[in-house]
């Protein structure tokens, strides 16, 4: 807890810079007020606007070829909520964590809660772990393992998400997380119908397991790493599942794990509809399930989900809660930087579809005049809101300029000191 970034240098830099975010923020005041648009209720909102981090996120990721660690890598949960919590300081929009088992797995939960709340971090939804093999482990999730053809083999996934559940609770957490490897890479190597029947058995189990107060989000993959069928490939094969399974079963939404050109932001408006949306894991994509950072390649697509979510949080939609988390993998970066800047860029969506003026884009879409409501959307995602973003993180206690202030601090080379480098592998995706 002693390397987290020091105050009076953060409160130092924020000093130099108060000045000029208070004339730009005024400015931008004045040119939102000429729309109606109040200013101090955007900043409030951006105030409370929380995503959470992934634990795996703060180390770096790698491809199927080959991963080149980075200088003071967290070794441990610890270690990762260490730098989780230097995000959360800068930033002060991810004030929560996501953890993945077995990864995460320590030997005292209660001493890991302790650690997290004298960080002052919460935790999020727990992930489970299926699509690997662990030491130790007596049947192989080769062939698949919520939806494998060995009971046997079924029985230990299923364990496993019960326990991650009991991790969970020591936690804090309410909502467990199943995204599953299962398919097949060939034409006839699975029954599709009978798979998926294996697999709603299987989450049914695990469905009695949760608390009263959890939420179980399913994940859907299109592909990877099985390249054939994937059992839950769809957002329609999710929302099946989480149908047949019950209320307390919602889907997920990962923006990496859809067909290219996929109009996600219709996906979100379904599940909204039919009280289905669990959350979001953010990230971007260029080809396929890339993991880049969020809004680094498709901003307006970004923003255009938040108009849905912004659309459903005005109407106030009965069941309406998701939770939002990045999940990329930091491949030539520092992932503390990725994951700062990548929180306030979903943070900037949001703070921008609150900008639309949502009555005359009504108006628009009552008269079918496409041009005009077109535009709407437009005018909204074109106004540069980063005066509101500063402002909200210098009230919040954060940094207004987050990454030149962690730079400064030098925080990687200080933990470096403690951290041995880790030896990166030939190969293996993080």
């Amino acid at each position: 807890m002693d390397n987290k970034i020091n105050i009076d240098m953060v409160a130092e830099h924020n000093a130099a810079r108060i000045s000029a975010l208070e004339e730009d923020f005024s400015y931008l005041t004045r040119r939102l007020a000429r729309d109606g648009i109040d200013s101090e209720t955007l900043v409030e909102k951006a105030q409370k606007f929380q995503i959470a981090v992934p634990s795996w996120g703060v180390g770096t990721g790698g491809t199927r070829f080959a991963r080149f660690p980075g200088i003071g890598e967290p070794r441990n949960i610890f270690e990762k909520l260490e730098d989780c919590a230097v995000i959360n300081q800068l930033s002060t929009c991810t004030e929560s964590v996501s953890p993945h088992f077995p990864w995460d797995v320590v030997d005292d939960f209660t001493e890991l809660k302790q650690y997290s709340d004298a960080l002052g971090l919460k935790w999020d939804s727990i992930n489970s772990n299926t699509f690997q093999d662990q030491t130790g482990q007596s049947k192989s999730y080769k062939f698949g393992s919520l939806t494998n053809t060995d009971a046997k083999t079924r029985d230990q996934a299923i364990a496993h998400n019960i326990q991650c559940i009991e991790w969970g609770e020591i936690l804090g957490s309410k909502r467990l997380t199943v995204w599953i490897g299962d398919g097949s890479n060939h034409p006839g190597q699975q029954h599709f119908q009978r798979a998926f029947e294996r697999y709603l058995d299987s989450m049914r189990a695990i469905y009695r397991a949760l608390p009263s107060d959890w939420e179980l989000h399913i994940e859907h993959k299109m592909f990877e790493p099985a390249f054939y069928s994937t059992v839950v490939q769809d957002w329609g094969s999710n929302i099946l599942a989480a149908i047949e399974l019950g209320d307390k079963a919602k889907s997920l939404v990962d923006l990496g794990h859809h067909a290219p050109n996929v109009n996600i932001e219709m996906i979100v408006s379904r599940l909204i509809q039919f009280k289905k949306l669990g959350g979001f894991h953010f990230n971007d994509s260029k080809y396929g399930d890339d993991d880049l950072d969020s809004g680094s390649i498709h901003p307006y697509q970004q923003f255009l989900i938040f108009n849905e979510l912004v659309d459903a949080e005005a109407r106030d939609q009965d069941g309406f809660a998701p939770s939002y988390m990045l999940d990329q993998s930091h491949n030539v970066t520092d992932p503390i930087e990725s994951l700062i800047n990548s929180a306030i860029e979903v943070q900037r969506s949001y703070v921008k579809a609150l900008l639309i003026d949502r009555d005359a884009l009504y108006e628009y879409q009552e008269r079918n005049d496409a041009l005009m409501a077109s535009a709407t959307l437009k005018q909204a995602f074109n106004i540069d809101v980063s005066p509101i973003l500063a402002m909200a993180r210098y009230r919040n206690g954060g940094a207004i300029e987050p990454i030149y202030s962690y730079r400064q601090s030098e925080y990687r080379a200080r933990v470096a000191k403690d951290r041995p480098a880790v030896a990166g592998s030939g190969s293996g995706i993080v």
